[in-house]
């Protein structure tokens, strides 16, 4: 009989059999449902994404004052959820949920990642400053956006642009019901909003909300409008990626992806 006492113990230094090149750890509220499947689209080979909750009820019904009520909560959830992340012994951490990212500006948004790598020790990407990493990769400056957030939020979507020297000229609202109702938007209202925000006037189109699927439309609308669209879930795994030193061009989710 083989004796298997003569086989040495796995050590810290040996590599994760699947993310032998990294593992993400992707932190995302536990309504949604679209950024583990759209960040999968983009994973390399050798990359595992553990994808961790962080835990927050469904509303039923979702206004200004109750969006931003809901955004605290999960920014309060966070913790809970890094902390189960850290479990995975992960390489780097992706915030899978954009709107808390963009509270307080480029200010807000420094404060918010340093906290978080003093108490991972890891560092992060997020929606907010990879958003503006890839505007300013394609040569955008002024730009237009929507979410499926309300005004409130919108206004903090503005006000972090702004801080990175872009100018807003249009953005909507689809002022969306529910957290699981964003996931439910469908691809025709998509683009009516698209060709709504769209003018000879802007560079580009940034789309927010990590719930809201458009890593597939924004490319093809790239095609049609002939102008970068981002889409937030594309931006965030792209700047991971890139932190990361993965230069790979993949094809078929857009120019940031293909290009930059």
């Amino acid at each position: 009989m083989r004796d298997y006492g003569q086989y040495p113990p796995s050590t810290a230094r040996d590599p994760d059999v699947l993310g032998y090149r990294k593992v993400f750890a992707v932190i995302g509220p536990s309504t949604n449902t679209i950024v583990q499947p759209d960040m999968e689209l983009m994973r390399p080979a050798g990359v595992t994404n553990a994808y961790r909750d962080i835990f927050v009820e469904d509303p039923v019904a979702l206004s200004d004052a109750a969006f931003q009520d809901g955004a605290a909560k999960i920014s309060a959830g966070l913790r809970d959820a890094l902390r189960t992340a850290l479990t995975c012994r992960p390489d780097y951490l992706v915030l899978g949920v954009s709107a808390i990212s963009f509270v307080g500006g480029l200010e807000g948004c420094q404060g918010f990642v340093g906290e978080v790598r003093d108490f991972t020790g890891l560092d992060i990407s997020v929606g907010s400053i990879a958003l503006a990493e890839a505007l300013r990769a394609c040569g955008a400056r002024r730009v237009a956006f929507l979410s499926p957030y309300y005004e409130t939020a919108n206004a903090n979507v503005r006000h972090f642009l702004g801080d990175n020297g872009f100018d807003v000229v249009r953005d909507i609202a689809l002022r969306c019901t529910s957290w699981t109702n964003i996931a439910r938007v469908n691809e025709a209202t998509l683009i009516e909003a698209l060709k709504a925000i769209d003018g000879d006037d802007i560079d580009a189109i940034a789309q927010v909300g990590t719930n809201l699927s458009m890593v597939r439309l924004a490319a093809s609308a790239e095609q049609w409008l002939g102008k970068p669209v981002i889409a937030i879930n594309t931006a965030t795994y792209w700047h991971a990626l890139r932190a990361n030193g993965f230069t790979e061009p993949m094809e078929g989710l857009g120019r940031l992806m293909s290009d930059y």
